[in-house]
C-alpha cells in the first residue's frame, strides 16, 4: 500500500522527523486558502500522486505570490501528469500540497528497504540527492552508500553517524542527520513499512536537516494493526481492477497481454505466467487465489476478464488459449527432457506426475 506525500509527512512529523509546514488542499480555493494560512511570503505547489518524478513532469512549482498559488494550482490540478513512475498514460492529479519554501542548500538521499537475502534492513543513502538519484545509481553507483542494520539491535547512534560522513554531512549538522536516521528507522518498524524514502533531505544555509519530500510504500500482510494508515489510502490512485479484487483478500495486479490467469497460489501464477510468456504469449494479469477460493470470488474473476473491453479480447477465449498452452506444455514435457523446468508446476497443478 502506498501514501500519499503529505500524509507521509504526517506520519514523520509524529516520529519527531522534521518536515516542512504544508496543508493539502482538493480545490483552486483551497490552495490559495493554504497559502494565506501559511503566510509565505514563497510557497510550493505540489500534485499529490502515487509516482516520484513529479518535478520533471511539471507537477511541482514555486509559487511567489497568492495570484501565483491560484494559477499554478488551476495549472495542476486535474492534469494528467506523467513522470517515468506513471507510463505514457500518466495519472490525473486529484490533490494538491501547499508547502512553505525551503531553503536548500544542499540535498541528500535517504531510505530503508528490507534485505530479505541478509535478513536485515538496508539503510541507502546518497549525498546526490533530488529528482536523478536514478541517474546517480546508474552513472555513478559508488556515490550511493547502503547500511545494513540488525533488527534485533537497531540502528545505534555509531551506526547513524557512519552514515552521515559516509554523505558528506558537516560536522555542525552530523548529530542532526543522526536524531533524523535514528527516528526514521524506528518510524520504519513502528508502522511495519517496507519502504520508507526521504528523497531530498535537505540541509539549508544555517546547517539545518530537514525532510523535503516523503514516500511510504506498506506491507499489506500488517495493515490489519494499523487502521490509522489504512485510513490513507486513496482508491483513485489505483488500478479499478485490485481494488474489487482487495475487497475480497486477493491479489490481482493487471498487466499488459491478452491471456486471463485464474491461479490458486502466487508460485504456481508465476510458473504459468512464465509458460505463456515462453510460447510467445502475454499475460492479462498476475491472480493469485491462495489455498482456497470461494465460489463466489472465482465466479467475480471470471466476471471481471469477462468485462473487459473488446479490444483487451474475451475471457473465454483467453481461457481455452491458456488452457491449450498448458496442455501443449505437458505434450513437450514428456517429449522434451529439458523442457521440464519450465513446466512442471503447471503440469502438477494439472494433476499430472
Amino acid at each position: 500500500m502506498k501514501i500519499h506525500e503529505y500524509q507521509g509527512k504526517e506520519i514523520l512529523r509524529q516520529f519527531g522527523v522534521p518536515v516542512p509546514r504544508g496543508i493539502p488542499a482538493f480545490t483552486v480555493q483551497e490552495a490559495v486558502e493554504a497559502a494565506q494560512k501559511l503566510g509565505g511570503p514563497v510557497w510550493v505547489v505540489k500534485a499529490q500522486i502515487h509516482a516520484g518524478g513529479r518535478g520533471k513532469g511539471g507537477g511541482v512549482k514555486v509559487a511567489k505570490t497568492i495570484e501565483d498559488v491560484k494559477r499554478i494550482a488551476g495549472e495542476i490540478l486535474g492534469m494528467q501528469l506523467k513522470t517515468h513512475q506513471t507510463g505514457p498514460e500518466g495519472q490525473k492529479v486529484r490533490r494538491l500540497y501547499i508547502e512553505d519554501g525551503a531553503d536548500i542548500q544542499k540535498e541528500y538521499y535517504v531510505s530503508i528497504v528490507t534485505d530479505r537475502a541478509s535478513q536485515k534492513l538496508a539503510f541507502i543513502a546518497s549525498s546526490e540527492g533530488g529528482m536523478d538519484i536514478e541517474e546517480v545509481a546508474h552513472s555513478t553507483p559508488e556515490k550511493i552508500i547502503t547500511e545494513f542494520i540488525d533488527p534485533l539491535t537497531g540502528l545505534g547512534e555509531a551506526q547513524a553517524k557512519k552514515i552521515a560522513d559516509a554523505i558528506g554531512m558537516p560536522a555542525g549538522s552530523t548529530a542532526q542527520a543522526v536524531d533524523i536516521f535514528q527516528k526514521l528507522y524506528k518510524c520504519y518498524m513502528d508502522t511495519d513499512a517496507s519502504l520508507v524514502e526521504i528523497n531530498p533531505l535537505n540541509r539549508d544555509s544555517k546547517g539545518n536537516v530537514m525532510a523535503l519530500d516523503a514516500k511510504f510504500n506498506f506491507d499489506p500482510n500488517a495493515l490489519f494493526r494499523h487502521p490509522e494508515i489504512v485510513a490513507y489510502r486513496d482508491l483513485d490512485e489505483e488500478d479499478p481492477a485490485e481494488v474489487e479484487a482487495s475487497k475480497f483478500d486477493l491479489a490481482y495486479i493487471s498487466l499488459d497481454g491478452n491471456i486471463g490467469c485464474l491461479v490458486n497460489g502466487a508460485g504456481l501464477a508465476m510458473a504459468t505466467m512464465d509458460t505463456i510468456k515462453l510460447f510467445g504469449a502475454e499475460p492479462a494479469n498476475f491472480s493469485g487465489r491462495g489455498r482456497w477460493c470461494h465460489p463466489r470470488e472465482g465466479n467475480r474473476s471470471l466476471q471481471d476478464h469477462a468485462e473487459k473491453p473488446q479490444g483487451q479480447g474475451h475471457f473465454g477465449q483467453h481461457f481455452r488459449r491458456h488452457h491449450e498452452v498448458r496442455h501443449h506444455c505437458h505434450r513437450r514435457h514428456h517429449r522434451v527432457q529439458s523442457h521440464q523446468p519450465e513446466c512442471a508446476a503447471g503440469c502438477a497443478h494439472e494433476g499430472y506426475q
